[in-house]
């Protein structure tokens, strides 16, 4: 093993590929074990929420790898905590990215059966979904939950489910530009254009500064437009608006928004656990209490 070991750091050397960390890194396959405690610092923390803020920190430096690490040990210590599954669904999906773009093949598009494989991040906002279901189900009024269970729908296009979850984050909370704005972006999503225009209006009245929010009622305006000269009725729900936003979909745009360029990980990080005094084992996020007025997903 240790001559395998030996070949491949050669090979890594000669083609110039500093570190060779996507090899190294237990992290960076999903099949792979936990990495040894002795080469892996996060297995040293005991506490889910300590663990938590580590790899949240490192993803907003953008150091992937040892955010993964930090990560995984938050859902290993505690695996109800959503958030943390919500940061690794984002973290591997920019170690994923970063391989494409390096040519390198971290995980099979394919299972040994022939069908399609899901990816680690995918898994990642499936557990992230699961968590926050529990918890809203124990926990009905929380509306961080709510918005943070719509945004792990959202990413895996689950646009129904995600406009739903949206909803009752408004409902809890309508003073929110936020919510407000998010549930537009969704709603533009489905094609529900003359929906979203009153949620957006609400995001900037509560918000002025709100570009986001500008940006997207134009596109809801004119969108409900569109569908007003093709259907004098104003049915939202046509079959050419409904493509074409599909389309959009599955062009790569960012899963809590509409037709909205990916983030950097600091902006698409779901809002923060529960504060000192929630017990540590539920997966209830706690958002800052100072925001910039104008947030990106």
């Amino acid at each position: 093993m240790a001559y395998v070991r030996f070949l491949l750091l050669v090979l890594c050397l000669a083609v110039g590929m500093t570190g060779c960390s996507w090899w190294s890194s237990p992290a960076a396959n999903s099949n792979s074990d936990v990495a040894p405690a002795a080469d892996n610092p996060a297995a040293k923390i005991a506490d889910a929420n300590e663990a938590l803020t580590e790899g949240s920190r490192l993803l907003e430096e953008s150091d992937i790898e040892a955010a993964i690490l930090y990560l995984e040990r938050a859902v290993e210590l505690n695996p109800d905590l959503g958030e943390a599954y919500f940061k690794l669904g984002i973290a591997y999906g920019l170690q994923q990215l970063q391989a494409v773009q390096a040519g390198i093949e971290l995980e099979p598009a394919t299972g040994e059966d022939g069908k399609p494989r899901k990816s680690s991040s995918e898994r990642a906002f499936e557990k992230a979904i699961e968590a926050y279901k529990k918890w809203v189900k124990d926990n009905p009024k929380d509306d961080v939950a709510f918005y943070n269970l719509g945004r792990a729908y959202a990413k895996l296009m689950k646009d129904e489910e995600a406009e739903d979850a949206f909803k009752k984050a408004v409902a809890i909370k309508p003073d929110d530009p936020e919510y407000q704005m998010e549930l537009g972006a969704i709603r533009i999503k489905l094609a529900n254009y003359a929906e979203a225009i009153a949620p957006l209006k609400k995001a900037i009245e509560l918000d002025a500064e709100n570009v986001r929010a500008e940006e997207l009622l134009e596109e809801a305006e004119a969108g409900r437009r569109r569908v007003e000269y093709v259907s004098p009725k104003g049915n939202t729900n046509t079959a050419s608006n409904t493509a074409s936003n599909t389309a959009a979909n599955s062009a790569g745009t960012d899963g809590g928004g509409a037709n909205t360029a990916p983030k950097p990980p600091a902006a698409n990080a779901a809002k923060t656990q529960p504060p000192a005094n929630r017990p540590a084992s539920q997966p209830t996020p706690n958002r800052s209490p100072a925001r910039p007025a104008n947030r990106s997903n």
